[in-house]
């Protein structure tokens, strides 16, 4: 049996770009309210905050531009270690990777 091993917060970097994953495709929809990640077998409803971070998430931004543009969004500091936190499940759910891959 073959394990991928999990990322952790420690292995991920202020200059790092993600994208979303081939697989999946994220858009505001409107009967939920919410934004989603929609793949062949269903949908991942998505709450505020993982939306704002998603929609972020180009393939061209950096983690610091994202944190950057969040936290001048909603005129606030001290959310790096949120958003990594969310990067890190992103990550080990597969809905995005690496940009440089």
């Amino acid at each position: 049996m073959f394990l991928v091993p999990k990322v952790t917060a420690k292995m991920i970097s202020d200059n790092q770009v993600f994208k979303i994953s081939k697989l999946f495709r994220l858009q505001w929809e409107p009967a939920q309210k919410a934004h989603v990640l929609l793949y062949p077998e269903g949908m991942v409803k998505l709450n505020d905050s993982a939306g704002e971070i998603m929609s972020r998430i180009d393939g061209e931004k950096t983690l610091n531009q994202i944190v950057s543009d969040i936290e001048s969004r909603f005129d606030t500091k001290g959310l790096r270690d949120d958003v990594v936190s969310f990067i890190e499940i992103a990550l080990n759910q597969g809905w995005i990777k690496s940009a440089v891959e």
